[in-house]
C-alpha cells in the first residue's frame, strides 16, 4: 500500500480524501466548502458530461442556459420547493463595495447599493425556468419543451466533502414541459433509464432503480424516481434523480396552454439531474488502497506508455515503435500518453499512474524490442502480462473492454451480496451494524415509522424498488401490515 494513502480498513473517510488529493482530481480552495477541480479531475468530468450530453440529445433534448440568480419573489412562488431549499440558500443583497474610511485598503458593502429585490443564487433552477416558460408556451403546438442545461449551483452546506457535498458543484438539470400527465411521467422514467444506462455501462457501477418515499422526494415534486448505488463501505449513494413535478410549477407560475379543444390547461412538468457527485461515487465504488481505479470508458487517460532504456541509442529505437503504436491506438479512439520524461525513474512513474487509476500501463525496453513484446499491466487487478507487438493496438482495445466489463461484474457481485432481507427488528439492526449495504425490509408506509427508524439507526429508505414484487409482510418496527419490501441503508 502507498504510504501516502490511508488504508480503507483504517479510516475510510481519510482514504477517500487521500485518493481525491493524491490522484489529482481536486483540491481544497480558499472558499470554505468549495473545491478546485484539477485538470485531471475535470477531464474525467468532461468525459462523463460529454457522454451524457450525447445520450440527452439522442432522446430529443437540447441545451440552453438560464441565469445564476433567481429573484426571491420567483423563488418563493412554489412554496414546497422554496421551503425545501430555504436553509441552503445564498442571498445577494448588495451590488457594490466601497473603500472603508476607517481602514485603508479595506472594502465595505456600500449601504446605498442595496438591491431592490434580493437574489437567490440558484440551488436549483425550476423557478427561473418556469417563469421563462410562461412566455414560451401558449398552445399545445409549443409542447413538449425538452431543455437541459449544464451549470453550477450553490447549496450552502455546513459539513462538506470533496465531490460528495460541496457548497458549489457542477451538474446538469433537465426541465421539460408536456401537454399530458402521461407524457410527463413517460419522460421522467425515460431519463431515469438514461441515467441508469450511463452509470452501469460507462461508470461500471450497478444501480437499483426506484421511487423515493414522500419524506425523501424532491421539494415540489409529485414523485421522485432515483438510482441508488452501493459504495465499498456498505453505504448507499444517490447517483441520480428524475422528478415528475405534476402541474405544481405550472400553477405557481401560471403556465397554461390552449389544448386541441381550445381550452386552457396547466402544463405538466419534469426535472432531472446528476452532478459531480458521480465522481465521488466512482472513486468509492472501485478504488483500492494503492489509489484510484477508473473504468476505461471514462478514464481521463486510458493507456500510458513508459520507456525503459539506457542511453540515447536505445531511446531512439523505442521511440520509433511507440510512435507507431500511439498512432494506431489514437485511430481506435484510445487516449494514450507516452511518458518519456527523463526527470523521473520508471518505478516512480509506475506508482504515480497507478495512483491516478490509468487502466493500462505499457512498459517497453530494448530487450522487449528484441523479443518483439511489451509488458502490459492492468490497474484494476494489478496483473501483468507479456504481449506480442504484432496487432498490439487490437489487443489493448480488447483488454480495455475486458477491464470495463470485469469492473462492472465485481461491483455487481458486491451489490448482490449486500442486498439482504430482514424479517424482524433485531435482524434489521444487526445487518446494518455488522454488514451494511441495502437491507430489504417491510415498512408500514407511514412517515412516522420512517423517521423513527432513521432516528434509531441512521438508516433511511433509499427507494421503493421499481422491480420489487408484491409480498405480504409485517413492518419491521411496528408489526403493521405491509405489501412490499423497501430498501433501507445508511447513506452519503
Amino acid at each position: 500500500m502507498s504510504k501516502e494513502i490511508t488504508a480503507r480498513s483504517q479510516d475510510y473517510s481519510q482514504w477517500y480524501n487521500d485518493l481525491i488529493i493524491k490522484g489529482e482530481l481536486a483540491d481544497y480552495s480558499a472558499v470554505r466548502g468549495c473545491m478546485v477541480i484539477k485538470p485531471y479531475g475535470f477531464t474525467l468530468w468532461e468525459n462523463m458530461r460529454d457522454q451524457l450530453d450525447r445520450m440527452f440529445k439522442a432522446t430529443g433534448h437540447v441545451n440552453a442556459y438560464f441565469p445564476l440568480f433567481v429573484p426571491k419573489s420567483l423563488f418563493e412562488a412554489e412554496e414546497k420547493n422554496a421551503e425545501g431549499f430555504a436553509k441552503e440558500c445564498a442571498i445577494v443583497t448588495h451590488y457594490r463595495l466601497k473603500s472603508d474610511p476607517e481602514h485603508k485598503g479595506k472594502l465595505i458593502v456600500d449601504p446605498e447599493a442595496k438591491l431592490e429585490e434580493e437574489l437567490v443564487v440558484r440551488p436549483t433552477s425550476e423557478a427561473i425556468i418556469w417563469n421563462t416558460y410562461k412566455t414560451w408556451i401558449q398552445s399545445y403546438r409549443d409542447l413538449p419543451i425538452l431543455v437541459n442545461q449544464w451549470a453550477n449551483v450553490v447549496r450552502w452546506e455546513m459539513r462538506t466533502r470533496l465531490f460528495l457535498r460541496t457548497a458549489e458543484f457542477l451538474w446538469q438539470e433537465g426541465h421539460t414541459a408536456h401537454s399530458t400527465s402521461e407524457e410527463a411521467v413517460e419522460e421522467t422514467v425515460k431519463m431515469l433509464n438514461v441515467y441508469a444506462e450511463f452509470v452501469e455501462n460507462w461508470m461500471a457501477l450497478p444501480v437499483v432503480k426506484g421511487i423515493k418515499t414522500p419524506n425523501e422526494r424532491f421539494a415540489g415534486a409529485v414523485d421522485t424516481y432515483c438510482i441508488e448505488a452501493l459504495m465499498q463501505d456498505g453505504k448507499a449513494l444517490q447517483a441520480g434523480t428524475s422528478h415528475f413535478l405534476g402541474q405544481n410549477f405550472a400553477k405557481a407560475f401560471n403556465v397554461q396552454f390552449l389544448n386541441k379543444d381550445n381550452k386552457l390547461e396547466y402544463v405538466w412538468a419534469t426535472s432531472w439531474g446528476v452532478s459531480t457527485r458521480l465522481i465521488g461515487a466512482l472513486v468509492m465504488a472501485h478504488s483500492d488502497d494503492e489509489g484510484l481505479v477508473l473504468p476505461p470508458k471514462i478514464a481521463p487517460l486510458q493507456v500510458v506508455i513508459i520507456p525503459i532504456y539506457k542511453g540515447d541509442e536505445q531511446k531512439v529505437l523505442i521511440d520509433v515503435k511507440v510512435k507507431e503504436l500511439i498512432r494506431e491506438l489514437k485511430d481506435k479512439g484510445v487516449s494514450v500518453k507516452y511518458d518519456d520524461n527523463d526527470n523521473s525513474r520508471p518505478g516512480w512513474k509506475f506508482a504515480e499512474y497507478e495512483k491516478k487509476g490509468v487502466p493500462i500501463r505499457i512498459a517497453i525496453g530494448a530487450r522487449d524490442i528484441a523479443n518483439n513484446t511489451v509488458e502490459v499491466a492492468r490497474r484494476d487487478t494489478r496483473e501483468k502480462q507479456t504481449m506480442p507487438m504484432d496487432n498490439l493496438s487490437d489487443q489493448i482495445t480488447g483488454l480495455l473492454d475486458q477491464i470495463q466489463q470485469e469492473m462492472y461484474n465485481r461491483a455487481k457481485k458486491y451489490q448482490e451480496e449486500h442486498i439482504t432481507p430482514a424479517n424482524n427488528w433485531d435482524e434489521f439492526v444487526k445487518l446494518l451494524d455488522e454488514k451494511g449495504g441495502f437491507v430489504s425490509a417491510h415498512w408500514d408506509g407511514t412517515d412516522e415509522t420512517e423517521l423513527q427508524i432513521k432516528e434509531l439507526t441512521k438508516a433511511t429508505i433509499r427507494c421503493i424498488p421499481l422491480e420489487g414484487i408484491e409480498e405480504e409482510g409485517k413492518c419491521i418496527l411496528t408489526g403493521k401490515p405491509s405489501r412490499k419490501r423497501v430498501l433501507f441503508a445508511q447513506a452519503y
